[in-house]
């Protein structure tokens, strides 16, 4: 019996999430000059051109892992259902973006190395640009924030804010089994006068798987 168009779609997006995974794991373990179309299809135990088929070019790979990173980083800020004062917005922030960080340690080694490698550096800023609008709607989201919690310059505070997620995010892609998370998120809480309490699940959405099936 042949299959229904959203029975051959459905399979379509399982084989390039397949595939995606995959790439994120030898990316990660082998870099991006030890990373193959070879290698990827190996992993996700699938024939190379249908790698290609997907994905002509390891950068494309690259690029596509990239921008998925950074839409669930900036998709971050965005309140969930519940979260109407800024103290709520604010917190949910902070604990997003640390869950979202632990759950997903390979995935930060992965966009640090990029970031700081010579030959990679232009494909993260390309990824970046690509995804500009999400970027500036977090930045803005963050902004607004801090105005109505009256901050007297919400764009510093939202620079601040960011520049100490992305160190904690730094240490613990390094420091993954030893770094104090939960201390330096009451910490962090503390520093902004918000109520210490338990940290809610993360979304399902916003975990970016980090290995093959």
């Amino acid at each position: 019996m042949p299959r229904t168009p959203s029975a051959n779609e459905e399979l379509r997006e399982r084989s390039r999430r397949c595939i995606l995974d995959a790439a994120l794991v030898v990316f990660a373990e082998r870099g991006y000059a030890g990373a193959t179309i070879s290698r990827i299809a190996s992993r996700a135990e699938v024939a190379r051109g249908l790698v290609t088929y997907y994905f002509s070019t390891k950068d494309e790979l690259l690029e596509t892992l990239l921008s998925e990173a950074l839409q669930v980083m900036y998709g971050a800020v965005a309140p969930l259902e519940g979260e109407r004062t800024a103290d709520e917005r604010l917190a949910g922030l902070i604990d997003r973006t640390l869950q979202g960080a632990a759950a997903s340690v390979d995935v930060q080694r992965l966009l640090l190395s990029l970031m700081l490698q010579p030959t990679t550096r232009a494909t993260y800023a390309k990824a970046e640009q690509a995804n500009l609008a999400a970027l500036e709607a977090a930045e803005d989201g963050i902004r607004a924030i801090f105005a109505e919690r009256g901050a007297a310059d919400p764009g510093a505070e939202e620079a601040t804010l960011r520049s100490v997620l992305e160190g904690v995010i730094f240490k613990l892609a390094v420091y993954p089994d030893t770094y104090p998370l939960a201390a330096v998120r009451a910490r962090l809480f503390r520093m902004y006068d918000l109520p210490v309490a338990d940290p809610a699940p993360p979304r399902p959405a916003e975990r970016l798987r980090t290995s093959s099936p």
